[in-house]
């Protein structure tokens, strides 16, 4: 019996076909112990474009556009003005055919996702392929890995739901962006493109930007006294915020009046403090982002490449958490890595439940060799958040104590570090973080005594200027925050509860999106801020009222799309729903095509008839035969539709002013109708006529 096993990449089918023993190298696929091993080289098929359906041209009478059924093409690439057939696709594809047809059965090595599943899928439709296969789903790329999946297959019959969410996703995005794009570009005539999850990314990015350019800083002041207890200095600052410089100046004097604050009330505890989650891909990203700098989409590649290294685990998750089962081997994996950790190592990282199709990103125990210095940072990070996840918590005393000069309220913040726990890894960087953070807080070797009703002197007081700041700008960092907890900006309970999950947008694609709006010069690098160009501007100026840009509308499809894959929805029923959504989406954009304007008819003053009408550029008579007619620009201005009608109807137009002679120079004039049907100027101080047209 012959397997042939399909992974998403040649060096993926590689380690596979190591351990399965299929170790004679072929053109494009492996054999050897009754195996052939291939793979798939990414999306190898896609749906067809517009132009397989015969829309070539863009019409707004042909929107929306709903394949039935849809049609699968092997990939395709641009050749001088048009697209063909990508030559390395039908060459693999060629290939997997002949594996496919002397194989008995096949084993999908995709990615285990919804987007592996749907590259396994469409090449299987396409092919026309009916054999029987099983499913290998797994979370990293060792031979333990590789070999325990290998042990325990599944029926492929077990993620068909799992397929029918990925194809209705490919679907819906097919319409909404194919369809939405070509109504707004019919509609102000210029090249647009709209998608599902760019559109409300870009609404979000230009949203943030006008708050950001159009916001007034209002000044406050605010009052502060410094204070001394056991030779220790204490600034307690004023709860209130001063709208004017004289209030504040009348509340610090009454304060040296007083020459001393009273304590009101201490309030002590001592914390714990969880260490970080486990990385899932955007927490990576953002982190990366915020410590070196580095885009969401190399962070996505280099934890790729360290992954097909077998270095850390599949990078592609939405998931912060690891299972019970991988938790048993997080003790041999910190040895592989040269760290001990005390018992009982720290469970905050540990949910079942928290599972999506992958486990958060974790070292493999792997020894790393051959890595870049990209690499080695992003390595590095996750091995550390690895040793800080199962660190101790870290514990800290706080103290919150408020005074009163019986006027005014201040409040004075300090913590003390007891034990470092999870912070001790890196030194303490976690905890200066989170000191610039948490702003006010005073850090101490040692916390005072301080109880109520106790009086201290005040040594100084001071009043300082601040004044009020708009929301920062996006850095990428924050944009993938954005991204990810969009639920935060929806009122809807249902949907918040979507995108608390799901986001704008997945872990995998969120990258993408933020290049491909790049790309497109939508959206732009400025230092560290994205901020929309001109064009970006322009579109989110058309569309932010649309349902186009709404966020709720991506929740609301991570509800179905989610309801699909669990079993609980039909597909059809989904696809319902989208026909119509995108039918509405296509009104909603043709109707921002601008009003043609309907410009009345007057009398001929040549022939007679009811048939002069006013055009862009000049006014003229329909009738057949007739050949009246008046060029609206003259001498550098645009006659008026009054001034038509006051020269078609009177013979005379009021005076224009500014007009230009040949030679350069202005003056003002009336046009005039001649008895030829010319027209030339008169001038108000001249008897006379200068011809004119």
């Amino acid at each position: 019996m012959t397997t042939c096993i399909i992974a998403e990449k040649p060096s993926v089918a590689r380690d596979i076909a190591r351990i399965v023993g299929a170790t004679s190298k072929q053109d494009g696929y492996m054999e050897g112990c009754g195996y052939v091993v291939t793979w798939a080289m990414g999306h190898l098929i896609a749906l067809a474009m517009p132009e397989a359906y015969g829309f070539s041209a863009y019409k707004a009478e042909d929107l929306p556009i709903r394949p039935n059924p849809f049609q699968l093409v092997v990939r395709q690439v641009r050749k001088d003005k048009e697209y063909v057939s990508d030559p390395a696709a039908l060459k693999q594809l060629k290939v997997i055919r002949s594996c496919f047809d002397k194989a008995d059965r096949i084993i999908v090595a995709t990615d285990a996702g919804r987007e592996g599943e749907l590259i396994f899928r469409y090449i299987y439709q396409h092919l026309g392929c009916r054999k029987p296969f099983d499913r290998l789903w797994i979370s990293s790329l060792t031979d333990k890995a590789i070999r325990e999946g290998l042990s325990n297959l599944k029926s492929g019959k077990c993620y068909d739901n799992l397929y029918y969410s990925a194809k209705a996703r490919s679907e819906a995005d097919w319409l909404m962006g194919i369809n939405a794009s070509r109504a707004l570009s019919i509609a102000r005539k210029g090249g647009y493109s709209l998608g599902r999850v760019q559109t409300p990314t870009l609404a979000m990015v230009c949203r943030r930007y006008i708050e950001n350019r159009d916001f007034s800083s209002v000044p406050y002041w605010k009052l502060s006294a410094l204070l001394e207890k056991e030779g220790i200095s204490l600034k307690a600052v004023g709860c209130k915020d001063y709208e004017g410089e004289a209030l504040a100046q009348t509340a610090l004097a009454a304060l040296r009046s007083q020459s001393q604050l009273t304590v009101e009330s201490v309030a002590r505890k001592v914390t714990h403090t969880a260490p970080p989650l486990l990385y899932d891909l955007t927490a990576l990203q953002k982190e990366a982002n915020r410590r070196h700098s580095f885009s969401a989409d190399k962070t996505l590649s280099i934890a790729q490449s360290l992954y097909e290294k077998k270095i850390t685990t599949y990078p592609r998750t939405g998931s912060r958490y690891i299972s019970e089962d991988v938790f048993e081997e997080v003790p041999a994996l910190l040895h592989k890595i040269g760290i001990s950790l005390s018992n009982p190592l720290n469970r905050h990282s540990v949910d079942n439940a928290k599972i999506t199709d992958h486990h958060a990103i974790i070292p493999t125990g792997e020894t790393p060799s051959g890595m870049s210095a990209d690499e080695t940072t992003i390595y590095q990070m996750v091995v550390n958040r690895f040793i800080e996840a199962f660190s101790p918590d870290s514990e800290e005393e706080r103290i919150l104590v408020r005074f009163t000069d019986g006027n005014s309220t201040f409040a004075w913040k300090a913590c003390r570090q007891i034990s470092l726990g999870w912070k001790a890894v890196q030194k303490g960087k976690e905890a200066e973080a989170e000191k610039k953070e948490g702003g006010e807080e005073q850090v101490l070797s040692s916390l005072p005594n301080l109880i109520e009703g106790e009086n201290l002197p005040v040594l100084d007081a001071e009043i300082t200027e601040d004044k009020t700041k708009p929301k920062p700008l996006y850095t990428e960092a924050t944009l993938l925050s954005a991204m990810e907890n969009a639920g935060k900006e929806v009122e809807d309970a249902e949907s918040k509860k979507a995108m608390a999950e799901c986001g704008i947008g997945t872990p995998a694609t969120r990258a993408n999106i933020i290049e491909t709006l790049i790309l497109r010069d939508y959206i732009r690098r400025d230092k560290k801020a994205i901020i929309p160009t001109e064009k970006g501007l322009a579109v989110y100026e058309i569309v932010k009222d649309k349902r186009i840009a709404n966020a709720e509308m991506t929740g609301s499809w991570e509800l179905t799309l989610a309801a699909i894959e669990a079993g609980q929805m039909p597909p059809e029923k989904f696809a319902q729903g989208i026909n119509s959504y995108v039918g509405t989406i296509c009104e909603e954009l043709l109707s921002l095509a601008p009003k043609q304007k309907s410009y009345p008819t007057y009398r001929c003053p040549k022939c007679g008839n009811e048939s002069v009408g006013i055009y862009t550029k000049v006014a003229k008579c329909r009738h057949e035969g007739c050949d009246f007619h008046i060029f609206r620009e003259i001498c550098g201005i645009l006659l008026s539709e009054d001034n038509i009608r006051d020269l078609i109807s009177s013979g005379r137009t009021s005076v224009l002013k500014g007009l230009t002679s040949k030679a350069g120079k202005k003056f003002n004039a009336r046009l005039v109708l001649n008895e030829d049907y010319t027209t030339s100027f008169e001038f108000e101080n001249r008897k006379g006529k200068q011809r004119g047209r």
